[in-house]
């Protein structure tokens, strides 16, 4: 299993909305930079990630799992854009700040940390360890 990270403004896709989505999930689209986009593409069934809200709180709040593999994004108008369907799994009961990521020198190497611009990243099994254990999440 691979783990990534999700980053979406609160005000346009907050976690509350993912979570309403329900055992569907939803398209994860909008999109529109190729290393993102390709992250998607390598995405497997099943796989974890983080749902990160962006710019308001800048923390990481809740954990998806991909539900849809990659396929045409229906909000491109043009361009081969893909997405993935995602789906809430759980919240992080702890949200872990951006801030204290990059001031916890185990978490030097996240992309997070170094492209943070990056919409969907990969994240180490180490990394998605430790940030479950800073959140009090128990299981996933």
């Amino acid at each position: 299993m691979a783990y990534w990270l999700f980053k979406s403004e609160p005000d346009s896709w907050s976690w509350d909305q993912q979570k309403k989505a329900g055992a569907k999930g939803t398209e994860w689209t909008g999109v529109r930079n190729f290393q993102a986009r390709n992250n998607m593409k390598a995405m497997k069934l099943g796989d974890k990630g983080f749902f990160y809200h962006s710019n308001e709180g800048k923390e990481i709040v809740g954990i998806v799992e991909v539900a849809k593999l990659a396929h045409p994004d229906s909000t491109a108008k043009e361009g081969n854009w893909e997405c993935v369907d995602i789906r809430a799994v759980t919240d992080v009961p702890k949200p872990v700040t951006l801030d204290y990521i990059k001031t916890d020198k185990r978490l030097k190497d996240m992309v997070l940390v170094n492209n943070s611009r990056l919409s969907v990243q990969p994240v180490s099994a180490e990394e998605w360890k430790m940030i479950c254990d800073l959140g009090g999440v128990k299981k996933v």
